[in-house]
């Protein structure tokens, strides 16, 4: 009888040891788990696209966007009225100047999201992006310091046109009939809201023209390579902005007014511009978020929203007068943009809905001899 009580009170610490052993070993596993997760989330483009669509999404990334364009709005006024710097690209310089240093401290300290494998993405298309970046955003500058704000609406309105065009010629893409139609309502909207400020300069006008086909290029490669190739804002304006400064400084010379170099740099002045810079890369980095979390003409509509924001919101809240045609013109303007917002939310939805339905029509059913090969392979059923 003692030797049966000795044997089986053997086994029972034999069974809590192995029990031990086992959990110890079950939670090791599981933190390695999860430390190859948090990894996965933290220090990859893979993850660090999935965070940056959890944290920004669509309406996050719009409104942002928004509200640090009509900011930038407020400081370039200030720096280009108030302050006297009349140089628009060199202004831009100096703002992509600014968002590359903040990227490097960010680079720094470890904060800024990995890229894609260099393979994923071909070095031609990352140059091609920081060459259009430095036309767009200089060519814009340039022709908002010679046009009317009525004319440089104008040419924005041309955009569109042009990237519903090039997306078709370059990836296929079709748009329907119905945002067709709101598209060409929020065009003929902004046009009757801006008209009664149009102004026309041979030399701006040029300018304008040239902007266009870069500014539509621009926004449709952002999106793009956010969407397909897994690339972060961030990690997408590390890569590129270094070749916009360069080009930016080429074209400094053919299109900024001689008298660069004697602009006084008194404190005031330089806290302005320095503001300026600020707002420059925060635009840039919000406009890079709304084009990686919807498309190019979405973006494109909300522009053509801050614009008529501002009209009636000057109408409204500072007894500004721009005229009947022009409140008209906006309020039709902004009901286009809701429909387009809300066909592009419709489509959203209706592609998600769909998602689970492939992949089960994809999944093919277990068949007999599948299940007699699993009870072969593992001996039992």
């Amino acid at each position: 009888m003692e030797l049966i009580t000795s044997l089986i009170g053997r086994y029972d610490r034999r069974s809590f040891f192995k029990r031990k052993d086992s959990n110890a070993n079950e939670t090791a596993r599981a933190l390695e788990e999860l430390r190859g997760s948090l990894y996965n989330e933290l220090r990859t483009s893979e993850g660090a696209k999935r965070q940056q669509q959890r944290l920004c999404g669509p309406i996050v990334a719009l409104t942002f966007n928004f509200l640090v364009s009509v900011g930038i709005i407020m400081g370039n006024k200030l720096v280009m009225g108030s302050v006297g710097f009349n140089y628009p690209i060199l202004l831009t310089l100096i703002h992509y100047t600014s968002a590359w240093l903040l990227l490097a401290i960010l680079k720094a300290f470890s904060l800024l999201p990995p890229s894609p494998p260099t393979k994923a993405t071909p070095s031609v298309m990352l140059f091609a992006l920081g060459v259009v970046m430095a036309f767009a955003s200089g060519l814009a500058n340039t022709s908002l310091k010679h046009n009317s704000v009525g004319f440089y609406q104008m040419a924005k309105i041309a955009v569109t046109p042009t990237i519903v065009l090039a997306e078709f010629i370059l990836f296929k893409k079709i748009i329907s009939f119905y945002k067709v139609l709101a598209l060409v309502v929020v065009s003929i909207g902004v046009a009757v809201a801006t008209v009664t400020d149009l102004e026309f300069n041979l030399f701006g006008a040029g300018i304008a023209t040239a902007w266009i086909i870069p500014s539509a290029i621009n926004k449709i490669l952002w999106s793009n390579l956010q969407q397909k190739s897994n690339w972060t804002a961030l990690a997408l304006m590390w890569k590129t902005t270094p070749i916009t400064i360069i080009f930016l400084v080429a074209l400094m010379p053919w299109l900024d007014p001689p008298g660069a170099l004697s602009f006084k740099w008194g404190f005031n002045n330089t806290i302005a511009v320095l503001i300026s810079a600020l707002l420059g890369f925060l635009l840039q980095w919000s406009g890079a978020l709304a084009l990686g979390a919807t498309s190019a003409t979405s973006h494109v509509v909300l522009g053509q929203f801050k614009t008529c924001a501002i009209l009636l919101g000057g109408y409204l809240l500072f007894d500004s007068d721009p005229g009947y045609a022009s409140i008209g013109g906006a309020f039709v303007a902004i009901c286009g943009m809701s429909v387009y917002t809300s066909l592009n939310v419709k489509e959203t939805r209706d592609t998600r809905n769909q998602l689970p339905e492939q992949t089960s029509l994809n999944q093919k059913p277990k068949t007999v001899e599948d299940q007699n090969q699993k009870i072969d392979v593992n001996g039992r059923p």
